[in-house]
Formats: structure tokens, C-alpha cells, sequence
């Protein structure tokens, strides 16, 4: 057992983590689910960005 203090402790992590701010919450009505063809939409235009080689902006 040591007698010298220790200095390299973390004192942040002795305190609770703070609430969550009531911004991330959602109120009000759910968002809807996607239709089918929506799905396939995203499918097809993410498969198309994959395959796309980048481009930069002038």
C-alpha cells in the first residue's frame, strides 16, 4: 500500500451524467413507415451512389 496520493484520477467520471435535453425527444405523432416502393427507391439510389465514383464540388 502506497502513501502518496494519487493524481491521475479522473474526477469527471465521478459525477452522474447529466439528462438528456428534452430537444432529442420526439412529441407529437410517430413517423410513418416506409411503403415498399419507397424502400426499393432508397435500395436502388443507395446501390447507384455506391457504384457512382465521387465527384468535388467547383
Amino acid at each position: 500500500m502506497s502513501s502518496t496520493p494519487q493524481h491521475d484520477v479522473d474526477h469527471t467520471l465521478a459525477y452522474p451524467e447529466p439528462p438528456a435535453s428534452p430537444l432529442w425527444h420526439r412529441h407529437g405523432a410517430k413517423a410513418r413507415p416506409l411503403t415498399d416502393a419507397q424502400k426499393r427507391r432508397n435500395r436502388e439510389l443507395l446501390l447507384l451512389a455506391q457504384r457512382k465514383p465521387r465527384t468535388t464540388a467547383a
